[in-house]
């Protein structure tokens, strides 16, 4: 279980990278962020974002309908 959820369904890439790099910006760092998406180009976004950014991704699994990501904020 995350820390935190953040709903991203129908929006369209980059607004859902975008609004989970805000949402870890006010997280403190070890804290993990469950990201929700409708939006299948984020399958190839958010391991990039995650590793260019200093996050772990812990999880992307499909749901009926969406994509769940979790994210561990890095140390930066």
């Amino acid at each position: 279980m995350a820390d935190f959820t953040l709903d991203a369904r129908g929006l369209s890439c980059p607004l859902p990278v975008l609004k989970a790099g805000k949402a870890l910006r006010d997280l403190r760092a070890g804290c993990t962020l469950e990201v929700i998406i409708t939006d299948p180009g984020g399958l190839d976004d958010f391991p990039v974002f995650c590793r260019t950014a200093g996050h772990e991704l812990l999880e992307s699994t499909r749901m009926e309908g969406a994509f769940r990501f979790v994210i561990k904020k890095g140390q930066g």
